[in-house]
């Protein structure tokens, strides 16, 4: 059982009247804060109350295609200069992020 799912059980608990926890209590016992459990406790009575973190299986937002990956490899390969010049030169994307692509390319 999650922390998560031991704080909605002992919620579930006290809403009904099986248990006179406090919220202080049930934080020490789960290691949440107790603002978070009224929160918990809001969503139980709501119906809202989801186990899954919405952006679950999500590709992010600022993720570097595949076209680009192999345009900047191919464009460094080109190139005489240092990883740090290019990435002035590109600067479409930050340093680090150039250099891991090279790195999965095996140029570094």
């Amino acid at each position: 059982m999650t922390r998560k799912e031991n704080a909605v059980e002992l919620m579930k608990k006290v809403i009904s009247g099986e248990s006179y926890l406090t919220f202080k209590e049930i934080a020490h016992i789960t290691g949440y804060h107790e603002k978070y459990l009224l929160k918990l406790k809001k969503d139980l009575e709501n119906g809202t109350l989801s186990f899954v973190h919405g952006n679950t299986n999500r590709k992010p937002k600022n993720t570097i295609t595949q076209e680009e990956r192999e345009y900047i490899i191919e464009l460094y390969k080109r190139s005489n200069t240092s990883i740090r010049k290019f990435c002035k030169f590109y600067a479409k994307r930050s340093y680090s992020c150039i250099w891991h692509v090279l790195k999965d390319a095996g140029l570094i």
